[in-house]
């Protein structure tokens, strides 16, 4: 089992840049594939990026290639996502999650409480 706390959040304008982190709990950090998804208010949450266990393969939601990057640090225990150019659309509550055999946008076994991003204009 892993435990998942989301960080980095916050205010930011449009065209700005966040990068968000998850610290997992365990030492068991390297077994899972790990995600990043979104909701946003009065939408269904969606996938936005996935990593391996190994960190070789990366996924992405078609909408947001080249503007975020996923990425994590097996010896801290951390993903990340690096969000540049961020737009009004962009706000929404991320959550980090974890899956120990499904990757990408199937990834749902852990997951973590969310922090909130919000885009200004």
């Amino acid at each position: 089992q892993v435990q998942l706390v989301e960080s980095g959040g916050g205010l930011v304008q449009a065209g700005g840049s966040l990068r968000l982190s998850c610290s997992a709990s365990g030492r068991t950090f390297t077994t899972y594939n790990m995600g990043w998804f979104r909701q946003a208010p009065g939408k269904e949450r969606e996938f936005v990026a996935g990593i391996s266990w190994d960190g070789f393969r990366t996924y992405y939601a078609d909408s947001l290639k080249g503007r975020f990057t996923i990425s994590r640090d097996n010896a801290k225990n951390t993903l990340y996502l690096q969000m540049n150019s961020l737009k009004p659309e962009d706000t929404a509550v991320y959550y980090c999650a974890a899956d120990s055999r499904r990757p990408g946008p199937d990834i749902r076994d852990y997951w973590g409480q969310g922090t909130q991003v919000t885009v200004s204009s």
